[in-house]
């Protein structure tokens, strides 16, 4: 079944510098929204450290309310918010010096009970991360971020070319540039979890130009071998237009998956889920209008140092 006519012939890069323009617009709202003094990260407590305390109310209660509640132990600055359903309340506090996170769950249900009955509150669980052990999670997840992109700038220029690799990591920058940024503006937690979901974002990405690339590559070959008066715009633009298919039918089948995940699997996957799904619309989009628009502007540049590159690492034994 052909859900996408093969001879299409859509100008994409005709459009580039309107769709260049529009991804320098969102880029720049998202780096804004990521400085801490505008609005910033809501780091959960992997990063920040801190205790985290799940409480379920069998009757809806007001976030103000319980705020009140915890000021009679020293909490009103904590962090309070639903989770899932207005019944379902998380706390997030930072621990005091040489202060115990079981005895602030303790002070927390007690306060709380306190307030709204004994039989109205349950806990459900506590977790606790030391600021170390954030701040190790924290660099952890940033090298693990730069390590994959330096990794896969190196991949492309060697199979490609060193423009090639700029053109895909420009993508992968702007992509999860976006994500974050969408996590910022929304106040979304920023947990290990969303980490996860970024390597993978920056994956599926790099899958969908690579794709686009490989193809870009086998007709520029080919317009060499038959000397037809093509110009590398329009080989590039005629290749994403052959892979358009390819790439729409596989976000949309992927999409399918995240998009269940998000309905259907729970609370503790849902920011993970959420994150894939601005990480597939930002990542099909970038493909097309993002890596080969920046490629193309490349012309003519680093092309003798990485096909030299490329050569010497084949001829070694």
């Amino acid at each position: 079944m052909q859900l996408i006519r093969t001879d299409l012939n859509i100008d994409f890069l005709g459009k580039r510098k309107i769709a260049l323009a529009f991804s320098a617009v969102l880029l720049i709202i998202a780096i804004i929204s990521l400085i801490p003094s505008v609005r910033g990260l809501n780091f959960g407590i992997d990063f920040t450290g801190g205790t985290l305390v799940q409480m379920h109310f069998k009757e809806t209660t007001k976030v103000a309310d319980i705020r009140t509640s915890l000021k009679t132990v020293g909490y009103e600055k904590s962090m309070i918010q639903t989770f899932g359903n207005d019944n379902e309340i998380l706390v997030r506090v930072q621990n005091r010096e040489n202060e115990k996170s079981s005895d602030i769950s303790s002070s927390i249900l007690e306060a709380v009970q306190t307030t709204f009955g004994k039989d109205n509150v349950e806990m459900r669980r506590v977790e606790f991360v030391g600021p170390q052990v954030g701040e190790e999670l924290t660099q952890s997840g940033i090298y693990a971020v730069l390590w994959s992109m330096i990794a896969i700038l190196l991949y492309v220029t060697f199979r490609f070319q060193f423009r090639y690799a700029l053109g895909a990591n420009a993508a992968l920058f702007h992509d999860v540039t976006l994500v974050m940024g969408v996590f910022a503006i929304t106040g979304k937690e920023f947990t290990l979890p969303i980490i996860a979901a970024v390597l993978t974002v920056i994956g599926y990405s790099l899958n969908d130009t690579i794709v686009v690339f490989d193809r870009i590559r086998e007709n520029l070959d080919a317009n060499k071998r038959r000397k037809t008066q093509l110009t590398e715009l329009d080989v590039v633009n005629s290749s994403i237009n052959q892979t358009l298919s390819r790439t729409l039918m596989t976000s949309l089948t992927t999409m399918l998956v995240v998009v269940a995940l998000f309905l259907l699997g729970g609370e503790i996957l849902k920011d993970f889920a959420f994150a894939l799904i601005v990480g597939i619309l930002v990542g099909t989009y970038s493909s097309i209008f993002v890596a080969s628009p920046v490629m193309l502007s490349l012309e003519g540049r680093f092309q003798s140092n990485s096909e030299e590159i490329r050569k010497a690492v084949e001829s070694q034994p």
